[in-house]
């Protein structure tokens, strides 16, 4: 495959930043071993950058990031690609918008996976973040594109970039790889937060419509 110039660019330019964001899912303990893993897609080009399968964090480098089409092909990497990769090229193809997707099992939100229970928006970060509750996709078996359909059904009408898949962990999207991170990042937090809460008695749900008022201020007042 002939690639320009700028697509070239690009591609090295991402897997700088996938590598680095790796990072960031040690540095909030969302992920333990070689589990979990950050993708980007590649602007102008139907193809993604994604970590390699079973690699210590502290091996990644730019370098051995692997480039894949969106059918989960490997164009460019000496190693195989992570085991989530059919499944987030689903979501590229499905979700134009989507520019980066995240997989963890960070140990709260997992757990309220394992229960098959959407997180409820009883705080205002999570009203600002996600727009409602974080809900729960289908359970799925890794290695194809099951997650990936699982995922895109549940988020497709949802305000959530986060969805707990049952059974399996968090995936979380955004409009760029650091976005995606960010999501998955406030997911573990509200879902410890909310999971504390409960020990101590029932968190008082914020009301639909101040919910759609604290989002809407956030994602588009809050900040520079």
């Amino acid at each position: 495959m002939t690639l320009t110039q700028d697509v070239q660019d690009t591609i090295l330019r991402l897997r700088r930043e996938v590598c680095a964001l790796h990072a960031e899912l040690t540095r909030y303990e969302l992920v333990v071993w070689t589990a979990g893993n950050v993708s980007a897609r590649v602007p102008g080009a139907d193809m993604m950058v994604i970590k390699p399968s079973g690699v210590s964090y502290d091996d990644l480098t730019p370098d051995n990031m692997v480039v894949t089409d969106l059918d989960g092909t490997v164009l460019e990497g000496q190693l195989a690609p992570s085991s989530d990769t059919a499944a987030q090229a689903y979501v590229y193809r499905h979700l134009p918008e989507v520019g980066g997707v995240v997989h963890t099992h960070s140990t709260y939100a997992t757990a309220w996976a394992s229960r098959a229970e959407p997180i409820p928006c009883v705080l205002t970060m999570m009203a600002d973040e996600f727009g409602g509750e974080i809900p729960v996709g289908p359970f799925a078996l890794i290695g194809d594109d099951s997650i990936g359909r699982g995922i895109v059904d549940t988020l497709r009408d949802s305000s959530s970039p986060a969805v707990l898949m049952q059974n399996h962990g968090v995936f979380a999207i955004g409009k760029d790889a650091r976005s995606a991170v960010k999501a998955a990042v406030m997911c573990e937090d509200v879902a410890r937060t909310t999971h504390i809460a409960r020990q101590l008695g029932e968190p008082v749900p914020i009301r639909p419509d101040q919910i759609a008022s604290l989002f809407d201020r956030y994602q588009n007042a809050y900040g520079q």
